[in-house]
């Protein structure tokens, strides 16, 4: 696997792009998360990854999206995300998630890319804007990997993400970024309605034959106004995307990313670790994306850096969330979501204003963690990586204990039998 895996990087993708991936992502990603461990240890805190939303806007209308898209457009402003990113790559960070909305949507992106070679950018999009021109500019900056999302088939997709002809218009952005050799990956938020179709080793095969290098399947998460819960995994069902991941992973010449568990198999939570947090379009710092809360905001009249050691919320939710579970607190303890949010008087960050009573209104229900049914990495590769790079960084203290195994377990019991096997049968 590894022998082809490096056939296709030689043969598959253009140099000047690798080297940039290589250097900008890999090796001064590297550094970011060790820069990122002595901070710790010193005890100060600033997150080597950041995910920042640059636009509320898009043009579908997904199924248990939680983005205010619908709401007047919000971009966030140029300087500012100039100066963000300029600040973060200060102390040493040198890769960021943008996300929407639908990123390609902000007039100035492509600006902003410009404006850091030195920087690497995943853009979380749909692929329906990344036209020929817009592919040809990403090849000549060098320093964009497209992560498209595909949630199933031709009807799948366009009941997912409310519109038609969804899949053709995506599959055209992504043949339009396979053309130009850009590191392509492609992304599936997993739900029961597309398991069957995309979490398969023909569905692999066949973006390998295409040219994608990577893959993410996350796990469907049901938060914000329209949860859609009847989509979300069971148990069982999660555990069969992991091994699928760890098998995939072992087997096929391809990446597969995964956010959720370290190299033993043991989940864990990329915010309560403090390798990342959100800044939305507003500016406002989240745990998460899902978490819509926040007392921090990049415009305030301080550094960045100050920004996040001073934050109390994002302190306290670190905390609660490593003694609490593995998982997603968020699914797992929405009541000590709203306790944290009483308790610093966190403001609704949506354009709605109504995620104080979707909280309120949430039904635990499991995440992965599955404390018992670990599945270890096979890849050697990946095993190393995610010890040195990619672990809890002793947030979840041994000894601590935690306390929402059997409860969320239960809870996710009474949901699944009250919602039946969802609409994929």
């Amino acid at each position: 696997m590894y022998l082809r895996m490096a056939k296709r990087v030689l043969f598959e993708t253009n140099k000047r792009l690798l080297w940039k991936f290589v250097w900008n992502m890999g090796f001064k990603g590297i550094r970011s998360v060790e820069r990122f461990k002595r901070r710790l240890k010193r005890g100060e805190y600033f997150p080597p990854f950041l995910y920042i939303s640059i636009v509320n806007s898009c043009n579908l209308r997904c199924q248990g999206c939680w983005v205010d898209v619908a709401a007047p457009q919000k971009a966030m402003e140029m300087d500012a995300l100039d100066r963000m990113i300029r600040e973060a790559k200060e102390l040493g960070n040198s890769f960021f998630g943008i996300l929407g909305g639908e990123p390609f949507m902000h007039p100035e992106l492509l600006t902003i890319l410009a404006r850091h070679p030195d920087a690497y950018f995943q853009i979380f999009t749909n692929g329906h804007f990344i036209t020929d021109d817009v592919a040809k500019e990403l090849r000549r900056l060098g320093n964009v990997t497209p992560l498209i999302s595909v949630e199933g088939n031709e009807i799948v997709s366009d009941q997912r993400r409310g519109s038609r002809d969804v899949l053709n218009k995506t599959m055209e952005g992504l043949h339009n970024s396979i053309k130009y050799k850009l590191l392509t990956g492609v992304a599936t938020s997993v739900c029961r309605t597309n398991i069957d179709d995309l979490v398969k080793e023909a569905w692999v095969d066949r973006l390998i034959d295409l040219g994608v290098m990577y893959v993410w399947f996350h796990t469907y998460r049901p938060v914000g106004p329209d949860a859609n819960p009847e989509l979300a995994l069971s148990p069982q069902q999660q555990r069969r995307v992991r091994q699928f991941v760890v098998d995939t992973r072992a087997e096929k010449p391809i990446g597969v990313v995964d956010a959720y568990y370290n190299h033993e198999g043991v989940a864990l939570c990329p915010a309560a670790t403090g390798i990342s947090h959100h800044v939305n379009p507003w500016g406002d710092v989240e745990p998460c994306p899902i978490v819509q809360f926040a007392t921090d905001s990049i415009h305030e009249p301080r550094s960045l850096q100050d920004t996040f050691i001073g934050s109390e919320f994002l302190r306290d939710f670190r905390d609660m969330a490593a003694s609490s579970t593995r998982g997603c607190i968020v699914l797992e303890r929405p009541d000590l979501i709203e306790e944290l949010v009483e308790k610093h008087s966190a403001r609704d960050t949506t354009a709605r204003g109504t995620a104080w009573e979707e909280l309120k209104a949430m039904a635990p229900r499991s995440s992965q963690w599955d404390e018992g049914h670990e599945i270890p990495e096979r890849s050697f590769v990946y095993r190393f990586a995610k010890k040195h790079w990619f672990n809890d960084f002793d947030a979840y203290r041994e000894g601590l204990p935690l306390r929402s195994v059997q409860p969320m377990a239960n809870a996710e019991l009474v949901t699944l039998d009250q919602i039946g096997n969802g609409p994929s049968g």
